[in-house]
Parts: C-alpha cells; structure tokens; sequence
C-alpha cells in the first residue's frame, strides 16, 4: 500500500487548493513544499501569498490611502497637515497580513488532515516523490498519484543582473525600507505597473521601460489607451518601444542603457525592478526522467484534463502555461482532485477574468474588439463611462468605461472589458453570465441595485442594444 493516495508538490495557490479537495474528498493527502520563510519559520501560500499577490495588495491598499488623502482629502472637507509615510510601519502591516494568511493555510491543512512535507520535492519515479528537508535529510514516499504545483519564478535577464540592493526582481521592490528618490522599472506588465504604482504614489520619480510598442497588449485597446493616459497623469513615465541593451551599478546609482524612439538614451536611478514575466519553476523537478515531456521554454505539457504523459502524474498552474494566474491555477487544482477521485469535472478557460490592480483597476474576461475582428466575429458594443455612474460620482472616481461585447446575431456575451474603481469585484458577474452562455440582454433584464458601481455594468448591457438610460 503506498504511504499517500495523492502527493503535492507544491504548496501554492495551485497545489494547496489541490491539497484541500482532495482530503475533502477522502484521500489521503501529502504537500510537499521548500517553504518560503518568514521569521526563520516555514510557511504555506507559495509566491502568491509570501511575495507576490497578497503582499503587493497590501502596499497597494496602503499607499493608495496616502496618495488619497493628499491629493482628494480636501475635496471631502478633511483638511490634515504634516502628512507622511511610515515605510517600516506599511511593511509591518504588510508582513502581518501575510503571516495570518499563511498560518491560515497551515490550519487548514491541520483542519483537513493534510500532511505537510517541508522540503524540496522530486520525482524518483512514477509513484515516488523525493523530498529533501532543510536539514539535508532525504526522505522517499510512495503515492498512487502526483500533481506538479511547482508554479513560476521571476525571469531574469542577463543584462540587469539582480543584486538584490540596487538591482532587484518583484520580491525585492516588495521589501524596499524607504522610498527610492528614483525608481527604473524594466517591463510594462501586470508587475511592473502595480509597483510602480505603489512606489510612485509614495513619492518615488517613476520610469518605466517596456520593450513592446503596444502599452497592455493583451488588454481591449480603448481601456488600455484610457489607462496609459490615467498613469501618466498619476506621475508615472512609460516609455513603450524601449529596449534596455544594459544596466549598471556605480557610486549607489544604476544606470540603464536602451534604445527608444529618440534613439540611444540613458536612464539614471536610485533602484531599478526587474519584471519582465515569470518562467515555469522546473528545475531539480526530475520530469524527464520519468517521462514526463517538457517544452522547450519549460513548461510541462499536460491535456485539456491537466495530465502528463505519465497517467496517474498531473501538473497545474503556472508551471503548464497559460495565464499565471493564482485563480485559474486554484480551479486546476479542484478539478485535478475531483478527476483523480472518480469525477468528472471539467474546466472553462475562456472564462478566466484578468485583474491588474493599478488604480483605477482593469480588469476583463473574454476576448477583446480586436481578436473578434481578426476572427472575422461580427459583434455589437455597449460602452459605459463612469463619469454617468451615479455612485462613482459620490466616490469621485469617474474615470474609466465599461465595455460590453455580445455576438451580432446571438447576443451571447463574447467579452466585458472595466477600467474603473472596483473592476476586479465588478467583473465577477460577467464571468459568471459567460459561464451561463448568457447574453447582454439577460444582464439587460436583471435589476442592480441603485447607485451601485454595478450598475456600470448593466448600463452596458443595455448599451449592446443601444438603450443606454444614463448616457
């Protein structure tokens, strides 16, 4: 009889979501995990909870109060003086939410009778994991089947090499013990603009360098167009089309060499982030060795249900590719459990909403005006601006749309695309009207509460059909 019914190596969004189901439903469960450390003790939550999502969240929240009350807090009457920021105090309160949440996961897994294995994992087989502790001890456990939850690392690049003093990846520009008087970023992405943001609001002289000629290629063109624009006003400046060629450290200060469209030119700064993406986490996994294929840019190849060439071996979440996203590596996990449990669950991509939360936030699911025209797709538009939203004017956050995309003849929902305060809350009910096949009229007909932010959306929905009320 083997030691374990499922090994997770793991412990991430992806692999402790996996862990969980699969004791829910009655196997027992192993969790493998190196353990990123806080205060010399291990914890869960891998690069989401420890130094990626949850922590970026917090400086965000924290430094969009600061930048509030100095720019907005006189426009609701508050009058204060001597404001300033407690960098020692944010990062406290950062490392504090991260601690709860972690320890949260550690009592789930007690919870759930999930048994935690710190160390490093590796195949030795297909049934047999590896795991080395920190104390160099080796351990072998046998299971009837293995999911890979390794997730990603920050990709570095060759020529700005991270010091960790001056030059740092996205784990070092969360940890930063005062305001750098200026801040280089390399790379436009989700990251990139969320640090920047924080560190900008802050009072940090921002600079970012993105190699693409297109600002969020990814994102609908008109809402990136308003967000690039929103940025700048913000005190950010993003240079598209600009290839870093070097980055050097001299006498405290880096300086940054790239060609833009003004030619060759140099950019002088105190700290510079690099956050050019992240790259699946394989190394020391040992997948060839027991057949497991991996691409040449090191992905694990998997099907549709997240199955490697070896059966009973399954791999989720950034380490497969796709959108590394923490929620769509969460639902590979509940599906792979339920599938390794006799069920036959199955999982909708085109459902899988972005968020990137600068401020106002962006945030969409589907596809864009841009892949419908290249498709060939016939479709309508409902576009909603803020600035009409009755609640979103007691805020005072007007900026930013609502851009609804329904199929011409069907009136099926193909897209929802939001820049605006609170996008990453309001996209939920697009995904879940997409995830129904539902159409623009179905929102059309369901009544939103008034004045809602929601209401933003519903306004678009009846925008598809052209009887917008309040614009």
């Amino acid at each position: 009889m083997a030691d374990y019914n499922v090994i997770i190596i793991g412990a991430g969004p992806g692999g402790y979501v996996a862990a969980l189901r699969c004791a829910q439903l009655g196997l027992k469960t192993a969790c493998v995990d190196k353990s990123v450390t806080l205060e010399g003790k291990p914890t869960l939550g891998g690069t989401c909870l420890n130094v990626g999502c949850i922590p970026s969240k917090a400086l965000l929240d924290s430094s969009h109060h600061y930048y509030h009350l100095q720019k907005h807090a006189a426009d609701h009457g508050i009058q204060h003086q001597g404001l300033s920021i407690d960098v020692a105090t944010m990062q406290a309160r950062k490392d504090k939410i991260v601690k709860t949440l972690t320890q949260g996961i550690a009592g789930l897994f007690k919870k759930n009778s999930v048994t935690h294995l710190p160390g490093i994992g590796r195949l030795v087989g297909t049934n047999e994991v590896e795991v080395k502790g920190s104390d160099g001890q080796v351990n072998t456990f046998s299971t009837d089947h293995i999911i890979i939850a390794t997730g990603s690392i920050p990709t570095a690049i060759p020529i700005a090499t991270v010091d960790n003093k001056y030059i740092v990846d996205s784990t070092g520009a969360l940890a930063f013990d005062s305001v750098p008087k200026r801040l280089g970023l390399i790379g436009a992405g989700a990251i990139g603009l969320e640090l920047g943001s924080v560190w900008n609001r802050l009072g940090s002289e921002v600079t970012i360098l993105e190699a693409l000629p297109d600002f969020l290629a990814a994102a609908d063109r008109k809402i990136a167009d308003a967000a690039f624009k929103e940025l700048k006003k913000q005190g950010l400046t993003i240079h598209l089309d600009a290839k870093v060629s070097s980055a050097t450290v001299s006498n405290e200060e880096v300086t940054v060499s790239y060609s833009g469209k003004k030619g060759d030119q140099q950019l002088v700064v105190d700290k510079l982030v690099v956050a050019v993406g992240r790259k699946p986490n394989t190394e020391g996994l040992n997948a060839p060795a027991v057949g497991i294929q991996i691409d040449a840019r090191g992905f694990v190849q998997v099907n549709e249900h997240r199955q490697t060439a070896i059966p009973n071996i399954y791999a989720i979440g950034d380490v497969i590719g796709g959108p590394m996203l923490a929620h769509k590596a969460s639902e590979e996990g509940v599906m792979v459990a339920e599938r390794i449990a006799g069920q036959k669950s199955e999982m909708t991509y085109h459902t899988v909403p972005w968020v990137i939360y600068i401020h106002p936030e962006i945030a969409w699911v589907g596809q864009t005006e841009e892949q419908l025209k290249t498709a060939g797709i016939e479709y309508k538009v409902g576009q909603f601006p803020f600035a009409a939203s009755g609640r979103a004017r007691a805020h005072g956050e007007t900026n930013g749309m609502v851009r609804m995309l329904a199929d011409a003849q069907t009136d099926q929902i193909l897209g929802v695309h939001i820049f605006g305060m609170s996008a990453s809350e309001l996209i939920a009910e697009a995904v879940v009207a997409m995830e129904f096949e539902g159409s623009a009229e179905d929102l059309a007909r369901t009544i939103h509460a008034h004045p809602t932010l929601s209401e933003a959306v519903h306004e678009a929905a009846l925008g598809v059909a052209g009887r917008m009320i309040h614009a």
